[in-house]
């Protein structure tokens, strides 16, 4: 099982939820290694008819696993241009991968051939590359400073040339920053700045040699961090749940429920009192109901669930199914 295991769920060994006083159990100062972050910041923009060129350019091919396709497509061609309607790829895949399938491919590698029509492009990592860095402290305001530098964010570019066969190259956006941060005090062991981007096409055209233009949303964090040595406090080392297979397990909940069938009708009465007398002078309920108890009001239970699997109908706030396993739809 996992720290976050049901089975776990009220463990005091375990990451989670603090019940009670959060002092209760400290019984230790731990140092740990960390990159401690002075300050952060996030900036999202639109860039509109940016210009990228790509290298690195490899043909997605089936690899052993059937990861990537080479797609069939409806185009209709004009000369050298082609207007392509193809179905979208089910698996994303990676330019590393896209490489080690060429490389494993028997076959010899098909070349781009004609116009190159754009797919889709997004952030491979979200590691950036900040280069041209200036920190400039205040004067003004200690201990923030003015932080320029630029963000190179890499992306893998998908696109199909002529033929319909799909490939994929490697770019680089630059993204130009112009900030105030807070900065820490001169050290020994210097602050440094990471920064922490994502970004993803929204559309593209080929202008040729290898060149799109492209509209990109781009979200850039920047960070001021220092590896350090900090005194915590902690309850001590986490004790780590032996791993839980994977498996339809529905006795477990089975288990949980309560030896025999208990009824609350004549302990808590809901509702408008609705009985008839019978021949033999029990109590019967407007919903068909027995009562031998005498005249009772009908009970409802709190919830009513049926399985989305095998449709049986429980009463009571179960979650999963007890016969199969599966997601108990509320009725109620």
């Amino acid at each position: 099982m996992s720290f976050y295991s049901y089975k776990n769920a009220n463990s005091t060994t375990c990451p989670g939820v603090v019940n009670g006083n959060i002092l209760s159990g400290l019984n230790q100062r731990v140092c740990v290694q960390v990159k401690n972050i002075y300050d952060s910041c996030m900036q999202q923009e639109q860039l509109d008819d940016e210009r990228i060129v790509i290298e690195n350019i490899v043909p997605v091919l089936p690899g052993s696993d059937c990861q990537g396709t080479s797609r069939p497509c409806n185009c209709e061609c004009d000369g050298n241009r082609c207007s392509c309607e193809c179905p979208p790829t089910s698996i994303p895949i990676t330019h590393d991968e896209a490489v080690q399938n060429a490389e494993e491919h028997p076959g010899p590698l098909p070349r781009p051939c004609g116009a190159w029509t754009f797919e889709s492009c997004r952030s491979s990592t979200t590691a950036g590359r900040i280069s041209n860095l200036s920190v400039e402290r205040m004067t003004d305001r200690p201990q923030f400073a003015r932080v320029r530098c630029t963000v190179d964010v890499p992306l893998d570019v998908l696109f199909l040339d002529q033929r319909c066969q799909e490939w994929m190259g490697q770019t680089v956006v630059k993204v130009d920053k112009d900030i105030l941060l807070c900065i820490p005090d001169d050290s020994i062991i210097p602050f440094t700045l990471e920064s922490l981007v994502s970004a993803i096409c929204v559309s593209g055209s080929y202008i040729g040699n290898c060149a799109f233009d492209i509209t990109v949303c781009v979200t850039v964090v920047l960070k001021v961090l220092a590896e350090v040595d900090i005194l915590i406090p902690t309850y001590g080392f986490c004790q780590v749940p032996p791993c839980e297979e994977f498996a339809e397990n529905v006795c477990d909940e089975f288990f949980s429920l309560p030896l025999f069938p208990q009824s609350s009708c004549a302990f808590e009465p809901v509702g408008e009192a609705v009985a008839g007398a019978t021949a033999n002078g029990t109590t019967t309920s407007a919903t068909g109901g027995c009562y031998a108890c005498g005249p009772v009001n009908p009970v409802k239970p709190s919830r009513l669930s049926q399985c989305s699997n095998c449709g049986t109908t429980c009463a009571g706030n179960s979650n999963l199914c007890p016969r199969c396993g599966s997601t108990m739809t509320n009725l109620s």
